[in-house]
């Protein structure tokens, strides 16, 4: 069943950006925010996976964010994720997902939840990410900061086995690092590339990934992922 998606916006200092919210008639339990990667404002990006996860019955929320800022994002990263927690209005927990640059800064915010008011989300899942480099979010690596983390949320990751952005290796090491602090942590792998786990495919021409009848199923497992997870919180 196709999800209906509505755009609002949300505060971020002295401006609004939109966020798409993906919904089906029979969503329910928590929200899932999904962090497009390192592109400007490509929420457009994320809306095959997203469609995707509102048809296993969850609602989504999809914040433009811009890399491109003086603090790389952090602002609006934050602030969609406070935007999430208000919509979710304290009824639903929160489960933070992440793509490409966007994983790392979902781990961020569960590796240190003082960044947002001490709340760490309810659950993580981070797809094709790099994690040997500052999360957007924090500033900080997150396979150095592992050992300072308070809070153990669960953390699926997914990755291509094809991914010639971001090694799959990346989010192999993090799966035993965080397996090793303790952390209930799993990783998917998939015989695709870097847009692949998103049910997409790069068009050139475009400069920008969009949806691909070709790699729709890994899309769909991806979305099965982060599904499994936020029922499960």
């Amino acid at each position: 069943m196709s999800a209906t998606i509505r755009t609002v916006s949300y505060p971020t200092g002295r401006e609004h950006k939109r966020v798409d919210i993906h919904n089906s008639p029979q969503a329910d339990g928590p929200c899932v925010l999904l962090w497009h990667g390192i592109g400007t404002d490509e929420r457009d990006v994320m809306v095959p996976l997203a469609q995707d996860i509102a048809g296993l019955g969850l609602t989504v929320l999809v914040p433009d964010w811009r890399s491109d800022t003086p603090d790389e994002g952090r602002a609006h990263l934050t602030d969609s994720l406070r935007f999430a927690r208000d919509f979710a209005d304290g009824s639903r927990q929160v489960v933070v997902a992440g793509w490409s640059a966007g994983a790392g800064a979902a781990l961020g915010v569960a590796l240190d939840p003082e960044l947002v008011d001490g709340r760490p989300p309810a659950a993580v899942v981070g797809i094709a990410g790099g994690y040997r480099r500052p999360a957007r979010t924090t500033g900080a690596v997150p396979l150095q900061a592992l050992g300072r983390a308070t809070a153990r949320v669960p953390v699926r990751l997914v990755h291509g086995t094809d991914d010639a952005s971001v090694s799959v290796d990346s989010s192999r090491e993090l799966h035993e690092a965080l397996r090793a602090h303790g952390w209930d942590c799993a990783l998917s792998e998939q015989a695709t590339d870097h847009a692949g786990v998103l049910g997409c495919v790069y068009d050139a021409a475009a400069g920008r990934c969009v949806a691909g009848a070709s790699v729709r199923a890994f899309g769909l497992a991806t979305a099965q992922v982060v599904a499994a997870v936020a029922r499960s919180v």
